[in-house]
């Protein structure tokens, strides 16, 4: 990506958005613990909706859907079938569930739940780990961005993009970081919509609605240049289409970022409704990003270029090309960059302030610092916060793949462990620690054995591919979960009451 370029009026849109979250975050700065990624302000339940979509919408929603889509066409489609399916299962299984526990972290959650220090802090170690994982994925959309703004190569672009931020999470505050995401949605959507009305418009296709319009690009696309982009399995399998899109629905339902929205809406209704407004406004990005792959496609087929010379990154930077191609002023790929660097930097600052949550609230105060305070917790989470930003520059500087395979990764390990583990929480009252427990950490086994070990064995590698393997492997974590929870005591009597007065036959609020 480097050229030796700045880009000045890009990088000053950017330089302005990041001034007004910043101005946004020190009007609303909250120093309290309580605020510090465990809880926040009500906001109503479009604010929840809104909040939902733009810890949702990352790197891998505005970047790397759209290069997916550029590089292997319908198949993509398994990605936005599986991250909103997941927010399907989120609506109708647990969304409700989850606000009658009241607890504020999924730690936190399954520690309460199945009455077990021991599995609370699994559950911690195992949300830090996602959190790295998928933060990696938003540092490496970071990176590519900061490489095209500044001219410079991808190693530096990891190193300012980090301190970006952290200096971003610092500056604005931690509570004005939940009540900007509003702000940042509007922000990414106007930003990814706009430029795709013009490309569209200059196109000649319906320009007004153009996720509706976008159907003569593909037939032009067969028409003149061969290319079948509905073609579903092509180059792949049905079994491979299923197990990632099945992989992507359990890990929404199970990522902890997530799942902690639900711990802080005051009522159930709200937290029905938040989840309805968020599919709301998340669908609007995914009905849009398949518009730039093909766009991006056509203009290369028109221009005589070779299909993805540049390798993933020129796929990651699909939709900053497509706009480059076709032939839309700097300010519009300014406003592209703009709204990339809102949709990393709000999943990112979710994703690190859950992290150091999941250390400073449920590992600190019972493994390290019993007596710890109110200061404590929050100096133990900011402390935590830079050393998970610095694991995950390490790791963002070797690309593990795409930004949309390394953040399908933090999926399949959040669909194998957590997930299991709230849904069997919440719906079989026979669920005890010993089998959450054995469940968690055969979940951690299956999301990376196929990692480590798929080489020497093909077989582990087909049934459960490292970016999908939770579509077989949630299943059997169940299965052992229920099969362990069956030979160990029942929980006790308060958690049976809990559960059928407080969780399943509670009045609606």
């Amino acid at each position: 990506m480097a050229n030796g370029t700045v880009q000045l009026l890009p990088l000053a849109i950017v330089a302005g958005m990041f001034a007004l979250f910043i101005i946004s975050g020190l009007r609303t700065r909250n120093r309290q613990a309580t605020e510090y990624g465990f809880s926040g302000g009500y906001t109503g339940r479009i604010g929840i909706g809104a909040s939902i979509a733009s810890n949702w919408m990352s790197a891998a929603s505005f970047l790397g859907l759209a290069g997916m889509f550029y590089l292997k066409g319908y198949y993509a489609m398994a990605y936005v079938v599986g991250w909103t399916g997941g927010y399907v299962l989120l609506l109708v299984l647990m969304a409700t569930q989850i606000r009658r526990f009241g607890k504020f972290t999924a730690p936190d959650f399954v520690g309460f739940r199945y009455e077990s220090d021991s599995a609370r802090t699994l559950a911690a170690l195992i949300s830090i780990v996602i959190t790295i994982i998928y933060s990696v994925a938003q540092f490496r959309g970071i990176a590519l961005l900061v490489s095209w703004l500044f001219g410079i190569a991808y190693t530096p672009a990891v190193l300012i993009g980090a301190s970006l931020v952290v200096s971003f999470v610092v500056v604005s505050g931690t509570l004005g970081v939940a009540r900007n995401q509003k702000l940042q949605y509007f922000v990414l959507i106007t930003a990814f919509i706009l430029p795709l009305m013009l490309l569209t418009r200059k196109l000649g296709y319906f320009w007004i609605l153009p996720q509706f319009g976008y159907g003569a690009a593909i037939s032009d696309l067969q028409q003149q240049f061969g290319f079948c982009w509905s073609d579903p399995f092509s180059g792949t399998s049905l079994f491979q289409w299923l197990a990632l899109c099945f992989t992507l629905m359990f890990g929404t339902a199970g990522l902890p970022h997530v799942l902690s929205r639900f711990y802080m809406v005051p009522g159930i209704r709200d937290a029905r409704w938040g989840v309805v407004w968020g599919l709301f406004f998340i669908a609007l990005i995914y009905w849009s990003a398949p518009v730039y792959a093909v766009l991006a496609r056509l203009f290369e087929a028109r221009a005589g270029l070779t299909f993805n010379s540049g390798g993933a990154d020129t796929a990651d930077m699909v939709v900053l090309s497509a706009a480059g191609l076709g032939g839309l002023p700097l300010w519009v790929a300014g406003l592209l960059a703009a709204g990339g660097m809102s949709a990393a930097f709000s999943t990112t600052a979710g994703l690190l302030l859950n992290g150091s949550a999941s250390f400073s609230y449920d590992i600190y105060p019972r493994l390290i610092r019993p007596n710890a305070s109110e200061a404590d917790k929050v100096f133990a989470a900011k402390g935590f916060f830079l050393v998970l930003a610095a694991i995950v520059m390490a790791l963002t500087l070797k690309p593990w793949g795409m930004i949309a395979e390394i953040a399908a990764f933090a999926f399949a390990l959040a669909g194998n462990t957590i997930f299991p583990a709230f849904l069997l929480g919440i719906w079989w009252s026979r669920a005890n620690a010993a089998g959450v427990i054995s469940g968690m950490l055969l979940g951690v086994v299956i999301t990376f054995a196929p990692l480590l070990a798929g080489g020497r064995i093909p077989l582990l590698a087909e049934l459960f591919p490292v970016t999908s393997s939770a579509f077989i492997g949630a299943p059997l974590v169940m299965m052992v979960m229920i099969a362990v929870s069956l030979l160990a005591p029942a929980p006790s009597a308060f958690m049976r009451r809990f559960m059928s007065h407080n969780v399943h036959d509670c009045t609606e609020e």
